[in-house]
């Protein structure tokens, strides 16, 4: 049996991502300002929303949540969303995802202002993510970047595997560590002999949403391994317990491992608040002249 992975926990790096957002949100004129945009009340959203609007406070941003019926016809949340675009007072727009079925979440992603895109999904964000130009980054994927730099994990120059191809986290991710010099493979679930692909990762990031998937046998020693998927699985007593996509048993194998819960779960409402104060920043700078786009 080999010595345990390091554990990178969540909490520290999110709190440094959290003192930065603190200190460039008080060098503004005013206080950078985040619109939440929730439409029904899945119990899950509604915590979700309300834990943002929260952090957004203890690190000296302003928000309101705009809380909308489950019924709520697309032309309201469009007008909405107009209406907080028009805002010189919004600093940052995020519209709380799963939305009701009735509605077409591209149709309405894509009516968000890129400038105040703090999820970092509208196409204008992907087409700078992917031709390396400045611009607001999807929170998880630009979050598991803050966690490595923070620990000091090298990437440049290093062979990563991503297993998920998702639109929230595999396929920006993959852009990001490419722009960062990084050589990298996109795989899923249906690469043959995946564990043939990611063994010959020293970055693994998994992010597929199945307990468990990768094992011990799939992982290179020593690699730095950061798990995205978050699983209940079935417990004695009924209720249940959280577990990631990577086995435990892999921190055997591992050198470094990020923890569920407790690792990437922190950086991604850390990177939305930064992202906010990343747009005030930006819509100040174009303001004054300063920045053209």
């Amino acid at each position: 049996m080999g010595a345990a992975a390091q554990p990178l926990t969540g909490a520290p790096a999110a709190e440094a991502l959290l003192e930065e957002a603190a200190r460039r949100a008080a060098a503004l004129p005013a206080a950078p300002h985040l619109a939440l945009v929730r439409v029904g009340d899945d119990p899950a959203s509604v915590a979700y929303v309300r834990g943002k609007a929260k952090k957004a406070t203890q690190v000296g941003l302003s928000s309101q949540v705009h809380a909308l019926p489950e019924a709520t016809a697309q032309a309201e949340v469009l007008a909405l969303l107009a209406a907080l675009n028009a805002d010189p007072a919004v600093s940052g727009i995020l519209v709380q995802l799963p939305l009701p079925a009735h509605l077409n979440p591209e149709t309405i992603l894509t009516a968000v202002d890129p400038r105040k895109d703090v999820d970092g999904l509208h196409p204008v964000s992907t087409g700078r993510l992917w031709t390396a130009q400045a611009g607001l980054r999807p929170c998880t994927p630009a979050g598991v970047m803050a966690l490595l730099a923070f620990y000091g994990v090298p990437v440049a120059g290093r062979r990563a595997v991503i297993v998920g191809r998702s639109a929230l986290v595999g396929r920006p991710l993959a852009a990001l560590l490419l722009n960062a010099d990084v050589t990298v493979t996109l795989a899923h679930s249906r690469t043959p002999d995946l564990g043939a692909v990611t063994r010959e990762a020293d970055l693994l990031v998994v992010a597929v949403g199945r307990a468990h998937l990768v094992t011990p046998e799939m992982v290179k020693p020593g690699a730095t391994v950061i798990d995205v998927g978050i699983n209940r699985v079935p417990t004695e007593d009924g209720k249940g317990r959280l577990t990631g996509d990577v086995h435990p048993a892999v921190a055997e194998v591992a050198g470094a491992l990020t923890p569920v819960p407790g690792g990437v779960g922190p950086m991604t409402v850390a990177q939305l608040l930064m992202n906010t104060v990343l747009a005030a920043e930006t819509q100040r700078q174009e303001a004054a002249g300063e920045l053209v786009r």
